[in-house]
């Protein structure tokens, strides 16, 4: 397997042509804090693994027993409100991506750390995830898109119930209440994830691109505003060679070659 890595404050960045993935990997032991610096280096990071050709996939996760525990806390006294307001901003990159991005979850997955796995497409977490938003307990409220984005998951009676009571969330709850996608054991995280990329990979890049965009455009829309962009992907992708290869592969019974084109 060949493999770069990047080493930056607090993380990493490994890309393996082989599988087509790119990484960034939480780096700062034992519990990952994320300082406010390093929130507008993850952003670069995913944009520019959003810009490697190399890449198909997208995976965030971190070293160690815990994902992160949030913030480093002192830096939000020392940050100023210029700085603070870009935050939601930086850590909604993976939403941004054009291309999958998995989060792999396990241990503590906490503020900033659950904020920008919300931010994900996918969610795999192991039995030992913890989920919190524990801003109430410093005199403060989720400042980079966590109660929002979680608002849309699980509802506002939910939300409210894990917001304003500082309120962990176990990882069977997180996978029946429809915030993960997949739970797994903890010696099976890393397969787990390994197996997802994999599975994306084969697609055709052009479609997931077009179903990513089409879904995180039409969150708000009414149903029939839905419909209608979906029907204008849909005529669009029509005329992709993409969608030429997968249908004579289909009826050749062979596997597609997919381009991206």
């Amino acid at each position: 397997m060949s493999q770069n890595t990047e080493q930056f404050d607090g993380f990493r960045v490994e890309i393996d042509p082989e599988t087509q993935r790119g990484d960034i990997v939480l780096a700062r032991a034992p519990f990952n804090t994320i300082s406010m610096d390093q929130r507008d280096a993850l952003r670069l990071a995913f944009e520019r693994l959003d810009d490697d050709d190399r890449v198909r996939v997208i995976v965030i996760r971190a070293d160690g027993e815990h994902f992160s525990s949030g913030g480093f806390i002192k830096g939000f006294m020392e940050a100023s409100p210029e700085h603070v307001s870009h935050l939601a901003w930086n850590v909604a990159a993976p939403a941004r991506a054009k291309k999958p991005v998995i989060a792999a979850n396990r241990g503590y997955t906490f503020g900033v750390g659950f904020e920008i796995s919300l931010a994900c497409d996918f969610r795999i977490v192991s039995e030992t995830c913890e989920y919190a938003l524990p801003e109430q307990k410093l005199g403060q409220i989720p400042g980079s898109g966590g109660s929002a984005r979680l608002q849309k998951i699980v509802g506002i009676t939910r939300t409210k119930d894990i917001v304003m009571r500082s309120k962990r969330i176990k990882a069977q709850q997180a996978y029946d209440w429809g915030i993960a996608t997949e739970l797994v054991a903890d010696t099976e995280l890393e397969a787990a994830t390994a197996a997802l990329v994999k599975e994306l990979v084969a697609f055709s890049p052009l479609a997931q691109r077009t179903a990513k965009k089409l879904l995180n455009d039409t969150e708000d829309a009414s149903l029939s505003i839905a419909i209608e962009l979906e029907g204008h992907c849909y005529s669009r992708l029509r005329s992709s060679e993409d969608f030429r290869e997968g249908v004579e592969a289909f009826h050749a019974k062979r596997k597609p070659t997919f381009t991206g084109r």
